[in-house]
């Protein structure tokens, strides 16, 4: 009898179901939510946001087995989702731009570097940059985004420059008997290919190509330190410094720590007292036009580099 009653109410419950009038939500995966405030450190009812750029550089956050090689990344996305939350937030009176990378993409050091001087126009906050461990190439580009950089005493921070390349597998096809074969509309169509070496043509090209986004690096240099663009390209030749070299040459304002940047901006804002806060967030979340950049292989598409990467190929 119990059995019956079971089946028939089953049977009730599906013909609801497919009728519409039953809806069943099943979670898979916890919803993505946005960010959280969380306080560092300090009192007081305002605030001075730490603002974290860590590891590369990148337009997407990278997945799977690349991102767990790569390690923690930086995305436009990222910082623009913290960014807005500043601007809806009047308590917060200056930013510390905690940078540890070694650089990355031309066009997210690029548009990261635009996102944080307009939330400086748009605010008025005072933003301080503070180079930890490794500030380098574009890490450093961001940081002419800060009113103040000060540099950790043990860190290294400069290569200033561009980089472009690409894997010439060529002979690994040969030896596992591939080959290659290419119809295209005009002839530079396959331009930079890693099925074959470069041309002399190419790398002219190329060159032309980085000669372009290194004069655009040495402008924003230029301007974040207030230096002429001649001074930027004597120390701007691919070398990396000491965070006391880089002093000396002017490419940062002070040595110290993040508790020294911290109290800088804490001045420059005139505030007695406030608390550190940083916004964080398990999980992902895509809230703004930066979150659907697509993640192209860097082994099929030239990729441009404000990076430090010691040694050859």
């Amino acid at each position: 009898m119990l059995r019956k009653i079971t089946c028939h109410l089953f049977t009730v419950f599906l013909a609801l179901l497919l009728a519409g009038c039953v809806t069943v939500k099943v979670d898979l995966f916890e919803e993505p939510k946005p960010l959280k405030e969380q306080v560092v450190s300090g009192f007081g009812s305002d605030k001075i946001l730490l603002l974290d750029v860590s590891g590369l550089i990148v337009e997407s956050q990278p997945r799977g087995l690349l991102g767990l090689a790569m390690g923690s990344a930086t995305t436009p996305s990222r910082v623009k989702e913290e960014l807005d939350k500043a601007v809806q937030d009047k308590r917060i009176k200056a930013v510390v731009l905690k940078i540890n990378s070694p650089g990355g993409t031309v066009s997210a050091s690029d548009i990261i570097h635009h996102e944080l001087m307009n939330y400086k126009k748009e605010t008025g906050v005072p933003v301080v940059a503070c180079l930890m461990g490794l500030a380098t190439s574009g890490g450093y580009y961001l940081a002419q985004a800060g009113d103040t950089i000060v540099a950790h005493p043990s860190g290294i921070t400069g290569s200033i420059g561009v980089l472009a390349m690409k894997l010439n597998v060529k002979g690994l096809m040969e030896k596992v008997g591939v080959e290659g074969e290419m119809v295209k509309s005009g002839q530079w169509k396959d331009f930079w290919s890693p099925f074959r070496p470069a041309s002399p043509e190419e790398k002219q090209m190329m060159q032309q190509v980085i000669d372009s986004y290194y004069r655009g690096f040495v402008e924003v240099v230029a301007l974040g330190r207030k230096m002429e663009a001649k001074e930027v390209r004597r120390v701007a030749d691919g070398r990396i410094y000491t965070a006391a070299q880089a002093k000396d040459l002017g490419l940062v304002d002070s040595l110290g720590y993040l508790d020294d940047a911290i109290k800088i901006a804490q001045k420059k804002a005139g505030l007695e007292d406030a608390k550190v806060v940083r916004y964080h967030r398990p999980g992902s979340y895509r809230p703004n036009i930066y979150s659907q950049f697509p993640d192209f292989s860097a082994a099929l598409t030239p990729q441009f580099l404000y990076l430090w990467m010691p040694g050859e190929l």
